[in-house]
């Protein structure tokens, strides 16, 4: 179903031993990215951020991209801080033409008017600071002057249009679509631009009933895409300082699910499911554990 995996296989490591403690999607998610179902815990991309910091002025060091027909389920526990500052939680970018709500300015609103408007709001706050020594104002500060750079590098960065014909065709990519396919070329360019942790969320894999024809579709849409970002970033360098995690939260039985009546499925399953990994010193064209029948 993802013929375009074989064109990275040397690329990629298969983990085929890898299992979850909990069979219900939601804190499944959590635990994947927390290490723990229990809510509160900063995310992995949230500790990267505080451990490594930005590189990045004008972009935030952690975002979350969506595809497919709603976000994932807790998807605020999955790139929150915890109990880090939210200074460190990632930014969800949403599809159409405002990823990030009140990014765009008021109509009426000149440069010179908002930019004094934007220093009084940095002054207070600052005055607020200083009286409580409270993280949470600067990361106020901190990110009404991210939102400010943003202005000028968010659409630019969103504008695939300036990729050639060969990349958005690598990728399966159309601009102005909310697909997986622009998401992956957007996250090469979140990569390229010092973004320090990036996630790629497409939902609907939850196949109880109807997973012949489902899987499929789901499969065609993920699997052009995530090929063409490994090999845009090996071909523009930053694979080997980059690491490519692609899982899901638990697998399926192996056993059939669903209704009488219903085309078969498959239900969750937490004992044995597979990843691949890419890049950031992860030997590829290799695999690691594997599974009997059960």
């Amino acid at each position: 179903l993802m013929p375009h995996t074989g064109k990275i296989a040397d690329e990629i490591a298969f983990v085929h031993s890898m299992r979850t403690e909990n069979f219900n999607h939601a804190p499944a998610k959590v635990f994947a990215h927390t290490g723990t179902i229990v809510p509160g815990r900063p995310s992995l991309g949230a500790w990267l951020t505080y451990g490594l910091g930005a590189e990045s002025e004008n972009l935030p060091a952690f975002v979350a991209l969506q595809s497919g027909p709603r976000g994932p389920r807790n998807g605020p526990l999955i790139w929150g801080s915890g109990f880090l500052p939210t200074a460190y939680q990632g930014v969800p970018f949403l599809p159409g033409s405002e990823p990030v709500f009140n990014l765009a300015s008021q109509p009426g609103i000149t440069p010179d008017r908002q930019k004094r408007a934007l220093d009084c709001l940095r002054d207070l706050n600052q005055l607020r600071l200083q009286a409580t020594g409270d993280e949470e104002v600067a990361t106020r500060i901190a990110s009404y002057e991210t939102a400010y750079r943003m202005q000028t590098s968010g659409p630019e960065l969103m504008d695939l249009r300036g990729e050639s014909a060969a990349t958005l065709e690598s990728y399966g990519a159309v601009p102005g679509k909310n697909s997986y396919a622009n998401n992956c070329l957007l996250a090469r360019r979140l990569v390229e631009r010092g973004v320090r942790c990036v996630q790629v969320y497409h939902t609907d894999w939850d196949h109880h009933a109807g997973i012949q024809k489902a899987l499929e579709v789901r499969a065609r849409e993920v699997g052009r895409a995530s090929a063409a970002l490994v090999g845009g970033l090996k071909q523009r360098g930053l694979l080997e300082n980059t690491l490519v995690v692609w899982m899901g939260e638990f697998g399926r039985t192996p056993l059939s699910d669903g209704s009488p009546g219903q085309a078969a499925g498959r239900n969750h399953h937490i004992d044995a499911y597979t990843t691949w990994l890419a890049g950031g010193g992860v030997k590829g064209g290799q695999t690691i554990g594997q599974t009997d029948d059960i």
